[in-house]
């Protein structure tokens, strides 16, 4: 049985492979920065968290986001490249002391990264441009009966300590909705359960 030629065959664009980012530390530049309020998962209050997107400026991976984006077929494109860090609700526990810790190292990583800036507080737009470093960690996401691992980010460090290799890789996040964590680290599909989503660009 002859198959028949779909319409507009010419011009129609084959699916690019999706290039496998590796876990590490790469040097980024900041695309764009804002901060977004959530809900929490029973709806009883919100949170936030400074959203901060980028892309791959330096090495064999560079503009890894940008290629991903393009490669993406569906009228729902998402920015992949985002590094997210919950915002201090100045509520005196022991956990919101441990949130202003880690936005402090974001803001210095930062501040220290691209010399005379300062972060003000107040525009969190002017982020845009800045060159940082970003340390990735291998997380594992879940999607029905199917999961696998993919390099996600997880932390800002300065560029300087990128370039140097002064820094430890972090520990691996199992996803509790994973019905087996035995499928390779490989495997193109990406969905997680957590509630956040991926900028559109």
């Amino acid at each position: 049985m002859a198959i028949k030629k779909p319409d507009n065959w010419e011009n129609v664009k084959a699916a690019a492979e999706r290039e496998k980012l590796p876990v590490g530390a790469y040097i980024c530049k900041i695309l764009k920065a804002g901060v977004r309020t959530y809900e929490s998962r029973d709806g009883s209050s919100t949170f936030e968290k400074l959203e901060i997107a980028f892309d791959i400026a330096e090495g064999d991976f560079s503009g890894h986001y940008k290629k991903d984006f393009d490669a993406q077929r569906g009228e729902d494109k998402k920015w992949k490249g985002v590094l997210r860090q919950y915002l201090p609700k100045d509520d005196g526990t022991e956990n919101d002391e441990w949130t202003k810790s880690a936005l402090k190292a974001l803001i210095e990583a930062v501040e220290e990264s691209n010399i005379g800036y300062h972060f003000d507080f107040e525009h969190e737009e002017q982020l845009k441009g800045k060159m940082v470093g970003i340390l990735f960690r291998n997380e594992q996401w879940a999607m029905g009966t199917r999961n696998g691992w993919k390099a996600q980010p997880f932390r800002a460090l300065t560029v300087e300590r990128v370039r140097n290799g002064k820094f430890t890789l972090p520990a691996d996040k199992p996803n509790k909705n994973a019905v087996s964590i035995d499928v390779a680290a490989d495997t193109d599909d990406f969905a997680t359960i957590d509630d956040d989503e991926d900028l559109p660009f």
